[in-house]
């Protein structure tokens, strides 16, 4: 017997990435605020936001995935502890985003902020970028890994097209292997009806 998954079925991020500004005694923080899935999909996007910026003093960041329990992480690339990661986070935090990467270049413009005044840059440049750009509900997948013999190929297509699930993969084979998706609103009704499938290996990968 295979166990439900019991979360939110939905979540707030950014529709696509947006860009913010701020400016302070002639430095300049450019902000970058992207959807963003993952860990690989973060360290992507920043070798490319460095690469663009490679003249650049700084590119502090902050994300955060996930639903409930989130992973999130704030760096400050060199700048004193705390003044730029942290209130780049806050910002993700107030706008109650997840699912989001924000990262913020600094060109220094020969004048000390001070901590005081670095957080207020970053802030405001994270700030900036959220609103520049479209916050948008998304909802939840579950993602299931299903195993069965030939025979139940039938049964399996006609539940999968009657409820319009989508395939991610599959594998026909004397013994087959379908990954599907579907939005996880419809967990309780879907998953119930393949559950009760006989020789059916349901494996929930998230």
């Amino acid at each position: 017997m295979n166990t439900l998954l019991n979360k939110e079925t939905s979540y707030n991020t950014l529709k696509a990435i947006s860009e913010g500004l701020y400016k302070e005694k002639g430095s300049k923080f450019i902000a970058y605020a992207s959807p963003c899935r993952n860990e690989q999909e973060a360290k992507e996007l920043l070798s490319e936001w460095k690469k663009n910026h490679h003249q650049a003093r700084h590119l502090c960041y902050a994300y955060r995935f996930g639903v409930g329990n989130f992973t999130t992480r704030a760096n400050d690339d060199g700048e004193p502890s705390n003044s730029a990661g942290t209130p780049i986070l806050g910002q993700i935090q107030s706008f109650e985003l997840t699912n989001i990467l924000i990262g913020v270049i600094r060109y220094f413009g020969g004048t000390k902020l001070g901590v005081g005044g670095l957080v207020q840059a970053y802030k405001a440049a994270a700030k900036d970028a959220i609103e520049q750009g479209e916050i948008v509900a998304q909802e939840l997948k579950t993602t299931l890994d299903i195993s069965f013999p030939y025979e139940k190929i039938p049964l399996l297509m006609n539940i999968i097209k009657t409820h319009k699930i989508n395939i991610i993969s599959q594998q026909f084979d004397l013994h087959c292997n379908i990954k599907i998706e579907y939005p996880l609103s419809e967990n309780s009704t879907i998953f119930n009806i393949l559950n009760e499938i006989p020789l059916l290996d349901i494996t929930i990968i998230e």
